[in-house]
């Protein structure tokens, strides 16, 4: 058993190569059950606990002013140096020295000392304050043990020297200009536990003692998880390692680390520690019960092969699914729909030989290369057609060419569906509705259609019988996508032992622990097991599963653009500003025809009339043959106009001439426009 000492002075001194170790908190302030919150975990150091000590990592380095007392901490990365300070005690002998500092150079250098007295070794004399590098230490062939050592001698001329250890005399340590980094003191065993000072400041600094602070990664007896706290907390502790050494901690495993236990260790009852954390990824009943605290049968591990499938959109949520490969239930194929002829071009390149049937009409564009399709007609993708390069080789597609077949009344009439068939081109650009055209109606297994091309529509009609309730049967059509395998781990509930689900672990963060609880039977009668092969899972899941095996690859190919029309579409004029929007008038336009400043396009002003010609009235239009009644207006009751024949005489013969003022023609336009 180790001696009582402070948790701070044992970690310093400790060898981490000899990790774990083992202690037992005797008293300090952490004591009595106080629990205290420190970096995000709860610490409870009680008199008596016991503490597997498992790692160590450096955080920070705490700084001591001897003179002061004050104390501070600086980061592990602090860029200052620190200049060592020698010891005024003097050493008395060789053999001191060698028992007291390390012997050799190390990345920090070595011992360098100083004699107060000339030494003399075989006619050869090291003066008084000389350097003496000590460099390691050997036997004679007396059995006597030197010290050897490095000395600079005269003109730079270096030697190295055999000191015996029993040499007396009066040593000191010299004092050096180098400086240290805080990286260095720390990785020095010579270092860590000396006296230093700042290089900016001469003889005049503080006296400065270093020592590292740790954060502990440890295991408390009893306690469910790694707890870590810093190794400045004011406790004593003792080491316990060799009385203690089969004391039984129980250790947290992640879901990898089960699945990383030999076969031997299964099945066993296990315990939840965390529960998972973060958005669920599951959206069934088992996964509601991975709670804390919760007991579980873990029956092995192993390799499930599983099928991505979803359902299609509709009025309900679409829902995702992960499907056994062992599922025993039956499906049938379903029509898959397109909606252009890309869409198809996509699916004959996975299914080659693939048939659809028009399900909507679509008329012919010639100037784009676009054939009539009439509902009932019968396509069948033959090949692609596109650019080639000069080698020959396909370059791009720009069509598929299709064999088109009329649907006949009689089936066994082939004379006639061989007549109406023809070769056609559909570009990719064009849109279109099809449907697939299955020339069987076989119930499937699950594992049938995992070994064709991928994705497939189908609809599940018989239920698995191993299941009690088959999620998959009542959906309207199922979309399988792809075949992927995970690493699980096969579960069960204690009330239901028999009941199994497989636990992805990829996809559960989670941590359990091994107990020694009894299993829920009897060990000569095992349960027959019966597993869960259908997980449904989140929107969640699928976007990170198809994140997760993203590949970089190149895009699908885009559908070619529509050829441009040969046809020259006829010029808009532009429309005049300044106008207000469905308001425009034929007044409006003859305004603008009318305005004082022509503009370019609008009808050019007339010519005026040649000089020597005489002013004379415009001549008179031929007029329709109209009636006086109907050419004289009815006279305005609330206005008094002129009575006598002669002013009625003289409207007729000015009705005669086809003068119009344009004030008259045009008046109040705004009130045509506005009003």
């Amino acid at each position: 058993m180790g001696d009582l000492q402070s948790l701070r002075v044992f970690i310093n001194c400790l060898d981490q190569q000899s990790l774990p170790r083992i202690l037992q908190v005797c008293s300090g302030v952490y004591f009595q059950g106080s629990v205290y919150e420190i970096s995000g975990s709860e610490v409870c150091l009680s008199t008596g606990d016991f503490l597997k000590i498992i790692g160590l990592q450096l955080l920070s380095v705490s700084c001591e002013e001897i003179d002061t007392g004050a104390s501070y901490e600086l980061p592990t990365d602090y860029s200052g140096q620190f200049r060592l300070v020698a010891e005024d005690l003097p050493y008395n002998a060789i053999e001191e020295i060698v028992g007291l500092c390390p012997v050799g150079v190390d990345a920090c250098g070595s011992f360098i000392f100083t004699s107060r007295e000339d030494l003399t070794i075989d006619n050869f004399t090291v003066p008084a304050g000389k350097e003496l590098t000590l460099l390691s230490v050997e036997a004679a062939v007396d059995g006597e043990r030197l010290a050897r050592c490095h000395v600079v001698g005269q003109n730079k001329a270096s030697a190295e020297i055999l000191l015996p250890l029993s040499l007396k005399g009066e040593f000191y340590e010299y004092e050096c200009e180098r400086g240290f980094t805080l990286q260095e003191i720390m990785s020095s065993a010579r270092l860590s536990c000396r006296h230093f000072r700042s290089t900016n400041m001469k003889n005049c600094g503080a006296l400065m003692v270093f020592s590292p602070v740790y954060e502990i990664s440890a295991i408390m007896h009893m306690r469910k998880n790694v707890v870590k706290f810093p190794s400045s907390l004011e406790v004593d502790v003792q080491d316990v390692t060799d009385e203690f050494q089969d004391l039984v901690f129980i250790t947290p495993l992640s879901m990898t680390e089960v699945t990383s236990q030999s076969k031997e260790s299964f099945p066993t009852m296990a315990e939840i520690i965390d529960s998972p954390e973060g958005d669920p990824f599951f959206n069934c009943s088992w996964f509601k019960e991975l709670q804390s605290g919760r007991q579980l049968v873990l029956h092995g591990c192993g390799h499930t092969t599983l099928i991505l499938a979803s359902t299609p959109k509709g009025k309900k949520a679409k829902q995702y699914y992960c499907i056994s490969e062992r599922y025993g239930g039956r499906m049938r194929r379903r029509a898959r729909e397109f909606g252009s002829v890309y869409e198809l071009y996509l699916a004959s390149s996975q299914s080659p030989g693939l048939k659809v049937s028009v399900t909507r009409h679509s008329e012919a564009e010639e100037d784009e290369g676009v054939p009539a399709l009439s509902v009932g007609e019968q396509l069948e993708v033959l090949r692609m057609d596109g650019l080639k390069d000069k080698s020959g080789a396909a370059k791009k597609v720009e069509s598929l060419i299709c064999k088109r077949t009329m649907e006949v009344g009689d089936e066994d009439d082939e004379e006639d569906e061989e007549d109406d068939s023809e070769e056609i081109s559909l570009p990719l650009f064009m849109a279109g509705h099809f449907v697939e055209k299955l020339s069987d109606n076989k119930k499937y297994k699950l594992t049938d259609l995992m070994s064709s091309s991928l994705p497939l529509d189908v609809k599940v009609v018989t239920r698995d019988k191993d299941l009690e309730k088959d999620p998959l049967m009542g959906l309207t059509a199922l979309k399988l996508e792809e075949t992927f395998t995970e690493t699980t781990v096969l579960a069960s509930l204690c009330n239901k032992p028999d009941w199994c689900f497989e636990l992805p672990v990829r996809w559960l963060q989670m941590s359990l622990c091994f107990t020694s609880d009894h299993l829920p039977w009897s060990s000569d009668e095992p349960p027959e097991l019966h597993i869960e092969k259908v997980t449904e899972v989140t929107e969640k899941f699928y976007y990170e599963y198809h994140k997760l095996i993203s590949k970089v690859e190149e895009p699908p190919p885009r559908p070619p653009k529509r050829k441009p029309s040969t046809a020259k579409a006829p010029k808009r004029s532009p429309k005049p500003k300044n106008v207000l929007p469905n308001v425009r008038s034929n007044v409006t336009e003859q305004l603008d025809d009318l305005s004082l400043h022509q503009t370019k396009g609008r009808r050019a002003p007339a010519p005026p009339p040649p000089d020597d010609t005489a002013d004379q009235p415009p001549p008179i239009l031929p007029r329709k043959s109209i009636s006086i009644t109907e050419s004289v207006s009815m006279p305005n009751m609330y206005v008094k106009g002129p009575t006598n024949a002669r002013n009625a005489a003289r409207r007729l013969s000015d009705s005669d001439h086809d003068y119009e003022s344009i004030e008259d023609t045009f008046k109040n336009p705004h009130e045509s426009i506005f009003y």
